[in-house]
């Protein structure tokens, strides 16, 4: 007979397990700490603030960074970098002011390198 694990005890400690964090300007990111996610404020006027940012979750442990298009959109080369390494999955999302599509683009190219084809292009 096997015997399956109890699913409702703890993880066991050897799983690695990452972490999920949220950058982006403070109107925009702080509802995510509701949800138990790890928000870091970033000024849009500061680059360099949210370049040093990124690069402090990707060195510890976060598996997924969220960044608003706006914040994105200044630290293009820094994502860049970052966009051909497993960890973490950086992934723009719109920010209280709107999206700019950049998350939409950044889907949209990755299918069509995987794919061959752009199969999300909905006749634009």
């Amino acid at each position: 007979m096997i015997t399956m694990p109890d699913m409702t005890t703890e993880r066991p400690k050897n799983i690695n397990t990452k972490k999920i964090g949220v950058v982006g300007d403070k109107d925009s990111i702080l509802c995510f700490k509701a949800f138990g996610l790890d928000v870091y404020p970033v000024s849009e006027s500061d680059p360099e603030e949210t370049r040093k940012t990124v690069d402090y979750l990707a060195r510890n442990n976060y598996g997924i960074i969220f960044i608003t298009e706006q914040i994105a959109q200044t630290i293009s080369d820094t994502l860049d970098r970052y966009n051909n390494q497993i960890f973490p999955a950086i992934i723009p999302i719109p920010g209280s002011q709107g999206t700019l599509n950049i998350g939409r683009s950044r889907i949209s190219k990755n299918v069509e390198k995987a794919v061959g084809i752009n199969i999300l292009d909905e006749g634009r």
